[in-house]
């Protein structure tokens, strides 16, 4: 269209829009662009002062008071994921039972929104159709396919759960409703999407911008994440990429924990964040299908949790020579493959350091932070926390995710200089397979990483 590169009007134009809207402006004066002011008195400026009076002034302003809402104890929700035991379970299961104890709680409860487009079942949610309920605005309707089972469909005027169909851009509209309620409406919500993590940033991502615009606190998990760790769904489900898009987003925190209990620390950390102190954020969590052990929680590791990672052991022979130590990373569904590589590494008298990354976003902008008081010629304080973890470590270092090697390449510039870096990754577009069968074609399973322990290492 012509008029998108019109940039001013003409003098014809402007007595013309002089005489549209009868400006008692003369010629001269429309030509040279005056303004016209009514009177003070007169039934526009009136008209004006009233509806700016109805809109809480004349700047606009975001209202964000709203009261704070206690959040439980960590251990009141998630003890069974801070002393595990060993016990077998994934983390996309041990979330669902951690909302399923929150949603309990008598403050915060009726203030959790769970949103689900699809697959509720798949995630083990189908418990709570019998706690709350899923909501419509007309009740139940219909007799449920599986309405003779103990944890049949039930829809209710008073449920919670937003079961919104099959649509992503449906699901994270409510989502952002939800998440700015504390701000339009004066009323702090705490919506949970919970979705394949492909579908989210890959689908809506535009949309979960729009939300971080607006300052949205709430959560968004992607599960059954990962390139590998969904396999024989075909590609479409095989997520490499979600917390490269993430890590793009200023006040979206996202992290990959490998662990429940780290999982229930991020979870604790960002309700009160949001909650009780009040900060514009939003969490972004991946949650794996993948049932493994899941042990204790390390005492004071809390911390690292939050900050991005933690030293989680040294295993094998101390006195290992120089050229048979290792640094492994790993973070979610491929911290698992790493412990193995680290078990079978150390069988063979090498010395392993295993660092558990809970999130590779977290640690890049702690690096940056420090590299922009350098610039500004401010004190640092201190290292970026990833030097400072490989600091207690020795040997080159590996990083293996279930994500593109983009991901752990984020930290390579604050890493301990004179030590190698290389990153494992999970490029490209993989295929329909056995977990075991695509990590060893991408190269981020146990085997891979003692492989290139060995190469870096000669």
């Amino acid at each position: 269209m012509t008029t998108h590169s019109q940039k001013k009007l003409d003098e014809t134009d402007l007595i013309e829009f002089r005489n549209r809207f009868n400006l008692p402006l003369t010629d001269i004066q429309a030509t040279q662009l005056d303004f016209f002011k009514p009177a003070e008195d007169s039934v526009e400026m009136k008209y004006l002062r009233e509806k700016r009076a109805q809109l809480g002034g004349y700047l606009p302003r975001r209202q964000t008071a709203c009261d704070v809402v206690a959040v439980p104890p960590l251990e009141q929700f998630a003890q069974f994921a801070l002393r595990a035991d060993g016990k077998e379970m994934s983390t996309t299961m041990a979330f669902v039972r951690m909302l399923g104890a929150l949603l309990k709680d008598a403050q915060l409860g009726k203030r959790i929104v769970p949103i689900v487009a699809d697959e509720a079942r798949t995630f083990g949610m189908a418990n709570l159709f019998k706690q709350v309920g899923i909501y419509s605005s007309v009740g139940q309707q219909y007799a449920p396919e599986d309405i003779g089972s103990v944890l049949s469909y039930r829809e209710a005027l008073d449920g919670q759960i937003l079961e919104e169909g099959i649509s992503e851009a449906g699901a994270i509209a409510s989502w952002t409703a939800a998440a700015t309620s504390y701000s339009v409406h004066g009323l702090a919500m705490l919506p949970f999407y919970i979705y394949y993590s492909m579908f989210g940033f890959q689908r809506v991502g535009d949309a979960i911008w729009a939300a971080a615009d607006q300052r949205a606190r709430g959560f968004l998990l992607g599960a059954t994440s990962g390139r590998t760790t969904l396999g024989g769904e075909g590609l479409q489900h095989q997520d490499g990429s979600s917390h490269l898009v993430a890590a793009t987003i200023p006040n979206c925190k996202a992290y990959d924990p490998a662990y429940a209990g780290e999982l229930a620390v991020i979870l604790d950390a960002g309700m009160r964040e949001m909650l009780v102190e009040q900060k514009d954020v939003f969490y972004y969590i991946t949650l794996m299908n993948e049932n493994y052990a899941q042990p204790d929680l390390p005492q004071g590791v809390a911390d690292g949790v939050l900050r991005g990672g933690y030293v989680l052991e040294r295993v094998g022979n101390g006195s290992a020579a120089q050229n048979r130590r290792v640094t492994l990373l790993g973070s979610g569904a491929i911290f698992t493959e790493v412990r193995k590589a680290a078990a079978a590494l150390a069988s063979e008298g090498w010395q392993v350091d295993v660092v558990s990354i809970t999130s590779w976003s977290e640690l890049a902008r702690d690096g940056q932070a420090v590299e922009q008081r350098l610039l500004k010629r401010e004190p640092t304080g201190e290292l970026p926390w990833i030097a400072q973890l490989l600091s207690q470590t020795s040997g080159p270092v590996i990083a293996a995710t279930d994500y593109v090697r983009a991901v752990p390449e984020s930290v390579r510039a604050y890493a301990p200089a004179g030590r190698n870096y290389l990153t494992l990754g999970t490029d490209g577009f993989g295929r329909s397979d056995t977990r075991a069968a695509l990590r060893a074609y991408f190269g981020v399973d146990a085997a891979s990483i003692v492989h290139a322990a060995k190469a870096l290492s000669r």
